[in-house]
């Protein structure tokens, strides 16, 4: 056990570490062009400015509103829910509070981090006359790709740990979830391509971390009595 343990946690060192050096090549390059889109961005944007009519606008709107505001926040708090609920009893409060506010916790330390690259690279947005709806801020990366991403995710995992069965429909659901919110920024004429497709890259680092940080249900917070095993690594078993 402790050995494919291992292994999984290496498994998942790699993904966040391919992830955000794709995320820092990306980037590098962007920046070697002077934040400004390539010709391909700036081609996409102009096709979707001119092939958006109105219901095609207002499909795309409530779309993107899924990536920001409360919901993307009720589902890391439904993953954080839905891990509590696969805990056995007894449930000690720490160890219950821990995987309750863990998700929710985790998503918002990626959006300060998420903020922070944001505005240390300064992209600007398409411009205002290619935009269906409001924005403010910079462009890169994008913060619904990265949010949708990452609370999906988040929802994702804790599905997978107590429910492994539903792995392929919720991995499924939550990859198309991502994919048409950071499309949908694109169509809306808020962001360049690049810049959702550095969201997704920086959220798949995030969510790799996530897997190492954020607790599991399924693992003790301290060893049972006389077990002989360290906290974290056995599994919890429900008391006859």
């Amino acid at each position: 056990m402790a050995g494919r343990m291992i292994g999984t946690g290496r498994r998942w060192v790699a993904v966040a570490v391919t992830a955000w050096a794709l995320f820092a090549v990306l980037a590098a390059l962007i920046a070697a062009n002077g934040w400004a889109p390539f010709g391909f961005e700036q081609a996409a944007v102009d096709w979707c400015a001119a092939h958006r009519p109105p219901a095609a606008r207002a499909v795309a709107v409530a779309v993107t509103s899924l990536g920001t505001g409360v919901f993307p926040y009720l589902l890391a708090a439904a993953a954080g829910a839905l891990a509590l609920r696969a805990l056995p009893a007894p449930r000690p409060r720490r160890r219950a509070a821990a995987l309750l506010l863990a998700p929710l916790v985790w998503l918002i330390a990626g959006q300060l981090v998420r903020q922070g690259l944001m505005h240390a690279f300064g992209r600007p947005r398409p411009p205002l006359a290619d935009r269906a709806v409001a924005a403010s801020g910079f462009a890169f990366p994008s913060g619904h790709a990265f949010t949708a991403t990452v609370c999906a995710g988040l929802l994702v995992l804790a599905i997978v740990r107590v429910r492994p069965s539903a792995t392929r429909a919720a991995v499924a659901g939550a990859a198309g979830f991502a994919v048409v919110i950071g499309l949908s920024r694109v169509y809306l004429g808020v962001h360049w391509p690049l810049d959702v497709l550095g969201g997704w890259l920086l959220a798949a680092g995030w969510l790799a971390a996530a897997t190492r940080v954020v607790p599991r249900p399924d693992t003790a917070a301290a060893p049972a009595e006389g077990s002989g095993q360290p906290g974290g690594l056995g599994r919890v078993s429900p008391r006859s």
